[in-house]
């Protein structure tokens, strides 16, 4: 499949499929947190999904090839990849999976600024902004119910400070990505390190700060398999493909749908309040991605 300079429609249905996937995604970290110290459960994750990656890519021919041209960049990107998902699975920990969508979705807007600070192709039209602008807001009113001063006056502010921390790192590591030698590495091959780098960092920082188990049960076994398998081997894969084939900006911009999905989840199997601002505000989201894409 040759580089596209937009969104078509099999982009659109992939990255809204994503979206769902990481829509119940939030819902299965949250539920495996009770299990599991978060830290230790996300380096358990990236071990687990780093055999079934090296399986996936034995079974379709895929070259392991750990050049040694991109060992240093590839190690960064490990990092910060580990980073990611410490604040990420710790931001759980002490929030709803609802707050949590809001501030880590909000990532395209850092990406768009960080963006302006690199060599890059993608250019942010007006449309493009205020299309980025039309979806924070919808996802903010989706979890604030209007009430912006919740987010100040929140005893989760932790928890808050954590995402926002998340999205910061996720952002960057789109950057490195898509505008650094390890573009020049396969996306299965991108994973592999990612996995490969973060794993032992997360699981050995993990034992220094809390006990790995907590109240472990087999619903717990059914995250963890669902989280390594189905998430990290073959969502983040499939994602990291669309991210080599389509603008930077445009695959990120469809994030916004994820927290749409995730109040949905959040509130069908957690119990999360979901209002009928929520409807304003998916509209605001659906919005803000035409204006982004067009």
């Amino acid at each position: 499949m040759q580089k596209k300079t937009k969104i078509d429609a099999f982009g659109a249905i992939a990255l809204i499929s994503f979206s769902l996937l990481l829509g119940i995604n939030h819902v299965v970290i949250k539920i495996v947190n009770l299990g599991l110290n978060p830290i230790f459960f996300a380096g358990i994750r990236s071990f687990i999904a780093f055999i079934f990656i090296i399986i996936w890519m034995k079974l379709f021919d895929k070259p392991i090839v750990f050049n040694s041209k991109y060992i240093k960049i590839s190690f960064i990107a490990g990092f910060i990849f580990a980073l990611e998902f410490l604040f990420l699975f710790l931001a759980l920990d002490f929030t709803t999976v609802s707050r949590n969508s809001i501030i880590y979705y909000s990532m395209p807007l850092w990406l768009t600024i960080l963006l302006l600070f690199t060599k890059n192709n993608e250019k942010i039209s007006f449309l493009k902004f205020l299309g980025l602008i039309l979806a924070f807001i919808g996802v903010v009113l989706s979890v604030t119910n209007f009430k912006i001063n919740l987010i100040l006056n929140s005893p989760n502010l932790i928890g808050d400070i954590l995402a926002f921390l998340a999205a910061l790192f996720w952002a960057l590591l789109i950057i490195i990505a898509k505008n650094s030698s390890f573009n020049k590495v396969s996306p299965e091959m991108q994973l592999l390190w990612m996995v490969m780098v973060s794993g032992p960092i997360l699981t050995i920082f993990s034992l220094f700060i809390e006990d790995p188990i907590r109240n472990f049960q087999l619903i717990h076994i059914w995250g963890i398999i669902f989280q390594s398998i189905i998430v990290v081997a073959g969502g983040f894969l499939f994602w990291l493909w669309l991210l080599s084939k389509y603008p930077a900006s445009g695959v990120a911009s469809f994030s916004f749908l994820t927290p749409i999905f995730t109040i949905f989840f959040g509130w069908l199997i957690l119990g999360e309040v979901m209002t009928f601002d929520f409807i304003i505000a998916a509209f605001l989201v659906i919005s803000g991605l035409i204006l982004i894409n067009r």
